[in-house]
């Protein structure tokens, strides 16, 4: 975690967009192993203490393994015997104990000293047993039936951190173990959640080349699915099932939630739907959100320099990529006889390590592109031109073809500037149906 203070002079948009949102954590068996789960209590601590109903859902597969030695799977889902069930019910009383006395620290040298959370547990799960799947009887091992939210929601509003162990009961009694990940997700969508905080071992993914993937969309998460690690088909399920924003963090590294959760940079993997949903036309309070995005760009000479008070008479030619209500990147179209420019192309440094570096047609400078063709097509325009100095290969693989300078309607030849030598990129825009 960054010891300079401005981090957290910056995180003020997050801690307001954070703050009586719901949020559901899932701790696996790992996570409670760590000897940096007592950080990670205080950053969960921290995130409650700041305004956020948090539900934690903890596991205990790495505990369970330990205690049942040799036990039998189908398709990765423990099969639960009735000799096991005193053995979990054991463990999961054990751990949520731990979790519990971990919230409840207050010493003087502790970081939770006079902050008095609530932690609170019950029967909010109603399971249903897997039953047989490809002939075989899963016997104990279930699923979940309903999640009482209103209960959960009770408890939340009471200003309580609600702690749930992954089993749940039948309408006759019957005790049933169930998937933590599963519950997790289950969870996240009854309660209609803003996000699904997933804390594994080694935190964000990465691509081919083993850089971070800060965002990317459930599409994109499908493709590592073939990992074998089974959160991610939760994760999936549950953002595609509607919950914003679906996050992965280390529990081994210090600090990791507070970074996700309150900088523009991220330290996971953040999950959400496609970009294109993200973008939207830029109003007056964005003009310095884009001047935080583009500086850097025109400092570098990649940008033509624009003041704010030009950026505020254009306002209404911006479009901007929204996330968490942060302006993460924009361009502007300038429309012109039977034309129109795409200007000020750009995206925040944080959020170009994106799964776009393995795909060229993906990210949030590809839905930006593809916001102002619409714009553009909307407003009759055939054909998009661009100027750029820099990034002539990212214009050619969007399809833009390299153009003379007598290609340019009049207006713009006359402005044309010879010493910054623009290269002049086409691209031919095409009707689709609605």
């Amino acid at each position: 975690m960054d010891t300079n203070p401005q981090w957290f002079r910056d995180s003020t948009p997050y801690i307001s967009k954070h703050r009586n949102k719901t949020f559901v954590v899932l701790l696996e068996g790992g996570a409670l192993a760590h000897a940096n789960l007592v950080n990670v209590v205080h950053d969960l601590a921290l995130v409650h203490v700041l305004g956020v109903r948090l539900v934690v859902v903890h596991g205990a597969r790495q505990q369970i393994d330990q205690a049942l030695g040799e036990a039998s799977f189908h398709n990765g889902r423990r099969i639960t015997r009735e000799t096991d069930l005193p053995t979990l019910l054991g463990i999961f009383g054990e751990q949520r104990a731990r979790l519990e006395a971990l919230f409840s620290t207050g010493l003087p040298t502790s970081p939770l000293r006079e902050t008095d959370i609530a932690v609170v547990s019950g029967n909010f799960i109603t399971a249903r047993p897997v039953g047989i799947v490809d002939g075989v009887d899963h016997l104990l091992t279930g699923r979940t039936r309903r999640v009482h939210s209103d209960r959960v929601n009770a408890a939340l509003e009471a200003g309580a951190l609600v702690m749930l162990s992954p089993m749940g009961y039948s309408p006759s009694g019957q005790v049933f173990n169930l998937a933590a990940d599963e519950l997790a997700a289950d969870v996240a969508l009854a309660l209609g959640a803003e996000k699904l905080i997933v804390f594994n071992e080694t935190g964000a993914l990465t691509n081919p080349v083993g850089e971070r993937i800060s965002i990317m969309s459930p599409v994109e998460l499908h493709g590592h699915l073939e990992t074998g690690e089974q959160h991610l088909r939760s994760i999936l399920r549950a953002s595609r099932g509607g919950v914003r924003s679906c996050q992965i963090v280390s529990y081994a590294e210090d600090g990791a939630l507070l970074t996700e959760l309150f900088t523009a940079a991220g330290a996971g993997t953040q999950i959400r739907e496609s970009y294109g949903a993200l973008i939207r036309p830029a109003n007056a309070e964005d003009v310095s959100s884009i001047v935080e995005v583009i500086r850097p760009l025109e400092e570098a000479g990649v940008l033509v320099r624009r003041s704010r008070d030009r950026l505020e008479e254009e306002i209404d030619h911006f479009l901007v990529a929204d996330i968490d209500n942060n302006v993460v990147g924009c361009c502007a179209v300038y429309p012109f006889d039977g034309c129109a420019e795409l200007a000020c192309v750009a995206v925040h440094p944080s959020y170009r390590d994106t799964a776009a570096l393995r795909n060229r047609n993906s990210g949030i400078g590809a839905s930006l592109l593809e916001a102002a063709e619409q714009k553009a097509v909307d407003a009759g325009v055939e054909r998009l031109f661009a100027l750029t100095t820099q990034s002539r290969d990212w214009f050619v693989d969007h399809a833009f073809t390299d153009a003379s300078l007598e290609d340019l309607p009049t207006p713009k030849q006359e402005m044309y500037n010879y010493q910054r030598n623009a290269q002049v990129m086409i691209k031919e825009l095409v009707r689709h149906g609605r």
